[in-house]
């Protein structure tokens, strides 16, 4: 029993140890795998570590190139923004030169005319105290025959008083003509000053900008590489995009810029936008050229009509069918003599309606026939005709009122005006055209086109003299009644014409008038 019990001792001691060996085995085991994961562990977070710092270098790298290219942009930009600026700067200053030029030859013109006024007045002077004397004279005279008649023995009482009576009656029409004379000249003075006064009013009450436009416009390309992509291979594209726009591209050694060429102002501004947005775009070929320009046409017909629904709105002008205002944004790209169009219609309009106020007339009515004097020239390059016949016609198809088409017709004198509006459109669209620095033509070409039209008409045999009237609108011709009959009068003014025709260029149209004049003077003595 002891023996058995020493037996079970010791198994439970063999058991218990082991127990104890395995799980000492175990623990190493378990040790060394756990160092092995442990490592494992440690080697990927380095690997990871190691992408990390790879992408945060590549996104470094990365975000430095694009701050960059975008400091190449802004640098680009502020470059461009400094040449505009200094060219702004430098028209403004040639511009505030050619005005003071302006101002002192108008200070030497006012002195003259000043000189001259004191010298007609001294004129007037000596005039009036002769007819002062001459009308003591005549009445003394008057006096003396009176006494006569009262003295003379075999007239009556009756005939004394009838030569009496008719010499009265002379003085008292003398005196009388003496008056409306004087009363005339007076009210001429006073009108002509009140004149002046009213358009000295309107002008300073009317400030436009002086725009000058040009026949060519200038794209900025991101860099000299765009113009190969532009060109093409072969000239495909550039091809492609003047077929499609009817303009001219000058690609030159002019450093990231092309030129498009086009006297049609829509034209070329059409080829701008649609140009741009391909530089933009980075895809040019000639389907998308095509697709971009129709894209470009209809946003250039919304600037345009925007641009004329914002002059409806500023002036008040209700009531303009769709596509009379439609007309009348084609004219924010129409130019004469470098004068924007719209801007000078928008001028003239509120000229209009400042003139109708200070003389009691309907400023509505002035300034709706003023904002559409012009419209004729949206559409005088595509239809024969004179602007301001043209425009009279859109003016009527499109509902406006007799007066209006009226006003339109005739702020040439190309019509007989039929109401007192053609005459203040007239002398608004006058001021608006005349005044400094508004028009491109220079003063020397202005003088040199007058003469020439007044060569023209010289050169022909039987002329005597000839007028430029209108600021180059008419030429009046006095003929040689000895040399030139009616009909011959009436053939040389188509000749003029035809001559004026061929040999210069001038906006609008010019009226030739011819004059012949038959005067036949005898001497009573």
């Amino acid at each position: 029993m002891n023996s058995g019990l020493i037996i079970g001792l010791i198994g439970v001691a063999i058991t218990g140890s082991a127990l104890l060996i395995g799980y000492f085995w175990r623990s190493i085991v378990d040790r060394k795998y756990a160092e092995k994961k442990e490592g494992d562990a440690k080697k990927e977070a380095e690997l990871i570590l190691d992408k990390a710092r790879k992408e945060a270098e590549l996104s470094k790298k990365t975000a430095i190139l694009e701050a960059k290219d975008e400091w190449f942009i802004v640098k680009t930009k502020f470059e461009r923004e400094v040449a505009e600026k200094k060219e702004m700067i430098r028209a403004e200053q040639q511009r505030l030169k050619e005005l003071s030029i302006e101002l002192k030859n108008r200070g030497d013109i006012i002195t003259k005319r000043e000189t001259e006024f004191t010298a007609r007045e001294s004129f007037l002077n000596s005039k009036e105290k002769t007819l002062r004397s001459k009308d003591t004279e005549l009445t003394r005279l008057v006096k003396l025959q009176n006494d006569k008649l009262e003295r003379v023995a075999h007239m009556t009482e009756e005939e004394a008083k009838k030569v009496l009576l008719e010499n009265l009656e002379n003085q008292v029409r003398y005196e009388c003509a003496q008056l409306i004379k004087e009363k005339k000249d007076n009210a001429l003075e006073e009108a002509d000053k009140e004149a002046r006064e009213i358009i000295l009013h309107a002008i300073q009450r009317s400030a436009a900008d002086t725009t000058v436009e040009s026949t060519v416009s200038v794209v900025h390309l991101p860099n000299d590489e765009m113009k190969g992509r532009i060109i093409g291979r072969e000239g495909r594209n550039i091809r492609a995009f003047e077929e499609a726009t009817g303009i001219d591209v000058i690609v030159d050694d002019t450093p990231e810029a092309v030129i498009l060429s086009s006297f049609n102002p829509i034209r070329r501004e059409v080829a701008r936008i649609a140009l741009e947005k391909l530089i933009s775009d980075g895809r040019i070929h000639p389907g998308r050229i095509e697709e971009l320009i129709a894209k470009s046409e209809e946003e250039l017909k919304k600037k345009m009509k925007e641009a004329a629904e914002e002059i409806l709105y500023d002036l008040d002008v209700h009531g303009l069918k769709p596509k009379l205002v439609e007309m009348l944004g084609r004219l924010k790209y129409r130019t004469s003599y470098g004068q924007n169009v719209l801007q000078h219609s928008n001028e003239v309009a509120i000229l209009s309606g400042i003139i109708a106020s200070e003389l009691g007339f309907d400023p509505k009515v002035a300034v709706r026939a003023g904002l559409l004097h012009d419209i004729g020239k949206s559409i005088d390059r595509e239809i024969e005709g004179t602007h301001s016949e043209l425009g009279a016609e859109l003016a009527g198809k499109y509902g406006e009122n007799e007066i209006i088409c009226n006003s339109v017709a005739a702020h040439h004198e190309d019509v007989t005006a039929t109401s007192i509006y053609p005459v203040i459109v007239q002398a608004a669209d006058t001021i608006s055209s005349s005044r400094p620095g508004v028009r491109k033509e220079t003063l020397t070409n202005y003088v040199n086109r007058l003469s020439k039209l007044e060569e023209i008409a010289d050169s022909f045999k039987g002329v005597g003299k000839s007028y430029v009237i209108q600021a180059g609108r008419e030429i009046r011709v006095m003929v040689e009644p000895d040399h030139i009959s009616d009909a011959e009068a009436e053939e040389l003014a188509m000749q003029i014409s035809q001559k004026i025709q061929g040999e210069m260029e001038y906006p609008g149209q010019i009226k030739v008038t011819t004059i012949r004049e038959i005067r036949y003077t005898e001497y009573a003595k």
